[in-house]
């Protein structure tokens, strides 16, 4: 594969007789309208919008990545570890997991598999700032719905969580 973008990837398609295709997600950012303001989510019977949780050790990300998926028009809570994410009432009302790769005590990928494992399939983005192919390339095996590199866009983030609420 070639890398087009460094900055964001979600899985496209699984294909019957070949390997797994992946988009840039800069090439759907750039056929997307240049605003991002939506109106409220919720349906005609008044559901509440997908809450979408964001479970990453750095304090910075779990304060302003919130505003902005609720800018988005989708729920949002944030937490500091897997294990507090685990423990939490959010794991069975989460529609999307953007998930850090590199935290202390269990992983990213850590986590991602031990919600496998409990039968939770919760579509996840996984985002870091190590720049390294293997790990996009284990977290896609792994099943991943999107890979984004800090620091990410608005536009990449809009863009993969879209696509990740469209495979659950």
């Amino acid at each position: 594969m070639v890398l087009i973008d460094t900055f964001a990837w979600v899985r496209v398609a699984d294909c019957r007789d070949g390997p797994k295709q992946y988009q840039s997600t800069m090439d759907i950012a750039q056929r997307m309208p240049h605003h991002f303001a939506m109106k409220s989510i919720k349906d005609g019977a008044g559901n509440a919008p997908p809450l979408l949780s964001v479970v990453d050790d750095d304090e910075s990300m779990r304060e302003s990545l919130p505003d902005l998926i609720r800018e988005f028009g989708f729920g949002a809570r944030a937490f500091s570890s897997a294990e507090e994410f685990l423990s939490s009432d959010s794991l069975h009302e989460t529609s999307c997991l953007i998930l850090d790769i590199a935290m202390p005590g269990m992983s990213g990928p850590e986590l991602y598999q031990e919600l496998k494992h409990r039968g939770e399939n919760i579509p996840t983005i996984f985002i870091t700032a190590q720049k390294d192919d293997a790990i996009r390339a284990r977290v896609f095996e792994l099943g991943a719905s999107g890979f984004l590199l800090k620091p990410f866009s608005d536009a990449a983030l809009l863009a993969a969580i879209k696509t990740a609420l469209q495979t659950a």
